[in-house]
């Protein structure tokens, strides 16, 4: 990833290169433990003396964003606590005697329905090895044009899918899956069509889904003042559209709306001085929390910043849990 600083711009270039690492940390482009560009690296690419990129990495450090290595560099510090590993005799949730029973039933029901032993054999194994290859990774796919979305839905299934997830552009999904056709192809139920197509075509299945109800951020915009200046800021370019078309349709004109990704300081900045109500994703509150920190001075009041909580529902993860064979 290239960072660009804005010589012309009233921000101060290492606020702009803050930001701007802040924001690829936050949308994957620099996953946990990803080593950093070295200060020679990034003062040839943005111009910037190096004294300056190191003053950016000790604050980068000093806000627990990034960790230094001595000897090595500069790397993503993993903000998730490392999940324990369940011993193999934990991972039956039934009694012994319960699962027994269950798979002599369905071995039962396939037999009275007239299938043979070998027959019976060779379902089960074609089910599991179909499991195995749909649990193998999850490829989260929507138009480069919205890989935000993309990024979004990733990072709330990373920590609840013990199968890695990947995040591929629409355009570039036929050649990944041409090299590799295991998997579960992941999107939102708006690209859910073309992309089944495409699933079928290489033998692995696509599933859409469902966002957040966002009750709690609808009851809030229900309830603002006539006049309220509202900023939602989201790293999803489709959020913010639909944003303007859902806020429209409950309080008409009576809100000001304003709406920035969060790599854009100038416009996010602007944002953030109007705006009365801010609402926001999680990748994208670090950037506003610095952005209101560093230019404190210059904002007449804060904003009131909300940040969802979730982009997902509880019910489709349980949902896609199940769909590529991991207990629910």
């Amino acid at each position: 990833m290239r960072f660009h600083i804005q010589q012309e711009s009233d921000i101060p270039a290492s606020s702009q290169l803050y930001n701007q690492i802040c924001f690829a940390i936050a949308a994957r482009h620099y996953p946990p433990g990803h080593r950093l560009p070295s200060t020679r690296q990034l003062a040839m690419q943005t111009g910037l003396h190096r004294n300056t990129i190191s003053k950016v990495y000790r604050q980068l450090e000093t806000d627990g964003v990034v960790e230094a290595i001595a000897g090595s560099g500069i790397y993503v510090r993993d903000q998730q606590k490392q999940k324990g590993i369940k011993s193999a005799t934990n991972t039956r949730t039934k009694s012994v005697t319960n699962i027994d029973q269950e798979i002599s039933k369905c071995v039962d029901n396939l037999l009275e329905a007239g299938c043979t032993l070998q027959q019976t054999r060779e379902l089960f194994t074609q089910e599991i090895d179909w499991r195995l290859k749909c649990g193998a990774r999850v490829l989260v796919s929507t138009p480069r044009e919205d890989i935000g979305a993309s990024m979004l839905i990733a990072e709330e299934l990373r920590p609840n899918l013990n199968v890695p997830v990947e995040v591929v552009p629409m355009e570039e999904l036929e050649n990944i899956l041409e090299s590799s056709n295991n998997g579960t192809v992941v999107t939102s139920r708006y690209f859910l069509q073309p992309l089944e197509e495409l699933a079928k075509r290489h033998s692995v299945r696509a599933i859409a889904v469902d966002l957040s109800d966002f009750q709690q951020e609808l009851s809030m915009l229900k309830e603002l003042r006539a006049g309220s200046c509202v900023g939602i800021v989201s790293i999803s370019p489709g959020i913010l559209r639909a944003a303007e078309v859902i806020l429209h349709s409950i309080r008409g004109n009576e809100l000001l709306l304003m709406t920035a990704n969060p790599d854009v300081g100038s416009r996010l900045l602007a944002l953030l001085r109007a705006a009365n109500y801010v609402l926001c994703d999680s990748p994208s509150l670090p950037l506003i929390e610095n952005t209101l920190r560093q230019n404190r001075s210059q904002l007449m009041r804060m904003p009131q910043v909300h940040c969802a909580a979730n982009y997902l529902s509880e019910s489709t993860i349980k949902q896609l849990r199940k769909e590529i064979g991991l207990p629910t």
